[in-house]
């Protein structure tokens, strides 16, 4: 078996170290940008970019091209790098077909559509990270964040998708009410009927899902926290619990057999 070369370690660690750094460094100015182009991916959606916001945008994404090029020369492991970026490639390269007009074929009305259902997933998985770095992984605000730009950015997405179908969604607030319905578990009468609107609806459904599970918890969690203090609840919280421990203590303390004194008139035991 090889010896790991001591050298090329190092280099992997100073590299990673880099790495840290400039992620730390471009932490704040990418997270405004990350914000920046989830607004703009809903004015698009919505009502369509101007030139200059169709520049703006152009702008952010390159400056997103050059932070995953650099983050990608420094990672030691790059096939690993890519692998767990893959959905924010995907969604940087998807800028690229409409911006070089690599083809033409992608100016039918279902590819249109396509790309946007791509652009709107890796847009939401980039502000998964944003609101990651903002909040923290972990915690109700992270999740509420999470969840309302999903349900913003997603609505945006189904009313782009099905506003030009038979009786689909017409206004964005309709859009809006019903992806709440959907992230909440309740669903409406619609369906969509696009193949676009269908593949969105089953990942919001999913999201739904999953969110809805964790805010039960939490709220159980908290009830089950205050009915805990409550000395008269019938759930035993920490203080009750101590209690028990104590009066247990004391009890195996009382019920210990105590030795018996020597009787003064027993003849000595034989060494």
């Amino acid at each position: 078996m090889p010896h790991p070369n001591p050298e090329k370690q190092q280099l992997q660690h100073e590299r990673y170290q880099l790495l840290q750094q400039l992620t730390d460094w471009l932490e704040t100015p990418m997270l405004v940008l990350g914000f920046g182009w989830l607004l703009l991916l809903g004015v698009e959606l919505l009502w369509g970019l101007t030139p200059a916001l169709e520049l703006l945008g152009t702008c952010i994404w390159v400056i997103f091209i050059l932070d995953f090029l650099v983050k990608l020369i420094l990672a030691p492991r790059k096939l690993s790098f890519l692998q767990q970026n893959i959905i924010t490639l995907i969604s940087l390269l998807v800028p690229a077909l409409r911006l070089f007009r690599l083809a033409r074929v992608f100016r039918a009305a279902r590819a249109v559509r396509g790309l946007r259902l791509v652009k709107v997933v890796g847009s939401l998985n980039r502000g998964m990270k944003a609101l990651a770095a903002s909040f923290g992984r972990r915690g109700v605000g992270y999740v509420l964040g999470l969840t309302g730009v999903v349900m913003l950015l997603g609505a945006a997405g189904m009313y782009a998708f099905e506003k030009d179908v038979p009786n689909g969604l017409r206004t964005y607030p309709e859009a809006l009410w019903w992806t709440a319905m959907l992230l909440t578990s309740l669903g409406s009468e619609y369906w969509p009927r696009t193949i676009e609107g269908r593949a969105l609806c089953f990942l919001l459904a999913l999201y739904g899902f999953a969110v809805f599970g964790y805010f039960t918890a939490t709220l159980a969690t908290f009830f089950m926290g205050r009915d805990a203090e409550n000395p008269q609840a019938e759930v035993a919280g920490a203080a009750a619990v101590a209690a028990l421990h104590e009066e247990v203590r004391q009890l195996r303390a009382e019920l210990r057999p105590t030795p018996w004194p020597a009787d003064p008139a027993a003849p000595p035991k034989p060494d």
